[in-house]
């Protein structure tokens, strides 16, 4: 009867996890189907797109299902269910392990592969509309560097950090059947872990600088709102007299047949170009302030407000714990040799402390890190939106509602996938005992007293697994292994995480400065080379 209702809990933790994956796909549909182009919809780039994301999201929702598994083969009293025995507990395991495997193999062909093929090939269609054989090719040509690095990173991973044999007198002819002997007995872990972990520096990078900044930026725009378009449409029109009263007066210049000064002529262009600009910029505000949907935002006003506060006071949350989590390992870490590396936990935070809490009573800890990795993707979904995709100091991209071209689509879910990877050592961060270990408790002895005097008896309480627990009485989630397989990485992560709390900050105070957006901006811009005079109903609605 035990053993069926810890099967049947484990059934409904997995058709939960069936769910969310359902719920997954759908809003990686609903986010790329509003964001890609209208005119320059690709039934390729869309499906990579979405498969991208959604394969990003699935891993992290793995996450918790991870941490759920090796706390439920314990009771809270330390003690090991009844039917919790150990062929039960390796099944569990392996069947996690697997799903790792599985994902992040996934997560390297898209990176690697498809999504750098899918790039190439419509980027060499816009520069040729020949021969779809000759673009195929083209894109393999350009598609086998990423997959030189792949290899290179995976064989890296394999054999670099293994140990040599304590030999001196190995030959080299043995010590290459050691390294492919381990290279087997770990199941490539140390080659998947490597790419993995490359992948998320990475990651880590474009969080840094597009969520940090997008925690500061959403919020505090949410509360501060956008102008009013009427006000916006009545600037404009001034705007429109200037320009045209400054082109009248270059023109009459040269009402006599004389020809214009260089001077003059490059003033004129820019006017005109100016002019264009700003009568496209007239159109769309003429629509958006007779828009419904202008009025209902309007009325839905005090309900961003409160968005806003929450979402700030989020980001605070985050931000405070991160900042205990990065201050505990500075002053308690075994140091930097060991990715600082923290034995327990010194400086407690205020997610290390409620995340165990709700994982008692499941699923409210999966309800509230799925909210987590989701507050993420918005936050950095925002960050991208205002600061475009960059290459260094080149703008290479602008994300649009509605108008994000196939090649800047592929670009945005590649960079969500990178962030999504670094949002497990995120969490990570900020709720260290929880990630390794959920809520499992062992037993410890205690010297009972009896009538204030020591007696001879002793009793077992239970305590919170750490790296003191006995062997085999606390089980360490995959994801805690695949994360810290290199202490280079840890070290990586560990100075990152200053890094963004830094370039947090910085936003909030830029975000505090700043007056409130254009009720268009971003949608029309004078340096847009790849704007159309589309009706901007195909835009907003």
């Amino acid at each position: 009867m035990v053993a069926f209702s810890a099967e049947s809990d484990l059934v409904t933790g997995w058709c939960l996890f069936g769910i969310a994956l359902l719920v997954i796909l759908v809003f990686c549909w609903v986010y790329v189907r509003k964001y890609q182009s209208r005119r320059e919809s690709e039934v390729i780039s869309t499906i990579t797109s979405i498969f991208a994301l959604a394969i990003a999201l699935i891993t992290s929702a793995l996450l918790p299902v991870d941490i759920f598994l090796v706390s439920y083969v314990k009771n809270q009293n330390g003690t090991f269910k009844d039917w919790a025995d150990p062929n039960v507990t390796s099944q569990i395991e392996d069947t996690v392990y697997y799903a790792y495997y599985t994902l992040y193999s996934i997560v390297l062909f898209c990176v690697f592969l498809w999504i750098p093929f899918v790039y190439f090939y419509y980027e060499e269609k816009d520069e040729d509309d020949g021969d779809t054989c000759s673009q195929v090719k083209i894109a393999l040509k350009y598609t086998l560097g990423f997959l030189l690095v792949c290899a290179i990173l995976l064989i890296i991973g394999a054999f670099v950090p293994l140990d040599m044999p304590h030999k001196n007198n190995s030959t080299e002819w043995e010590k290459v059947k050691f390294l492919f002997g381990e290279l087997g007995s770990n199941h490539g872990l140390a080659a998947l872990s490597f790419s993995i972990s490359s992948l998320t520096l990475i990651g880590m990078v474009a969080a840094v600088t597009y969520t940090a900044y997008g925690m500061s930026a959403l919020p505090l725009n949410l509360i501060k709102g956008t102008r009013n378009a009427s006000y916006e449409r009545l600037e404009n029109t001034e705007d429109i007299e200037e320009v045209e009263q400054n082109i009248q007066r270059i023109k009459s210049k040269c009402k006599d047949g004389r020809p214009l000064p260089t001077r003059d002529r490059r003033a004129l262009q820019q006017l005109e170009e100016r002019l264009r600009g700003l009568r496209r910029r007239g159109r769309h505000l003429e629509y958006i302030e007779k828009s419904c949907w202008t009025k209902f935002c309007g009325a839905m006003r005090p309900l961003k407000i409160v968005w806003g506060v929450f979402f700030i006071l989020v980001a605070l949350l985050f931000t405070v714990s991160l900042f205990l989590s990065n201050l505990d390992k500075a002053l308690h870490s075994a140091g930097i040799g060991s990715g600082f590396l923290i034995l327990g936990t010194n400086l407690t935070n205020p997610l290390n402390m409620l995340l165990p809490v709700l994982q008692t009573v499941f699923p409210l800890d999966y309800i509230l890190i799925t909210t987590i990795i989701m507050y993420f993707i918005f936050t950095s979904m925002a960050g991208i939106r205002n600061m475009g995709i960059w290459f260094f100091w080149i703008r290479l991209y602008k994300i649009r509602r509605g108008r994000t071209r196939p090649q800047a689509l592929l670009f945005l879910c590649m960079i969500l996938l990178l962030i999504v990877l670094h949002t497990s050592y995120m969490i990570y961060s900020l709720a260290p005992q929880y990630v390794m270990y959920g809520s499992q408790k062992y037993l410890i002895s205690n010297n009972m007293t009896v009538d204030g005097q020591s007696a001879n008896v002793t009793a077992f309480v239970p305590k919170d697994c750490d790296a003191d627990a006995p062997k085999g009485q606390c089980t360490i989630t995959r994801t805690y292994l695949f994360l810290h397989k290199f202490w280079f990485f840890s070290a990586a992560y560990y100075f990152g995480n200053w890094a963004f709390i830094a370039v947090f900050l910085i936003g909030l105070i830029v975000s505090c400065c700043k007056g409130k957006k254009s009720v268009i901006e971003g949608d029309v811009d004078e340096d847009d080379s790849d704007i159309s005079d589309d009706e901007p109903s195909l835009y907003y609605g």
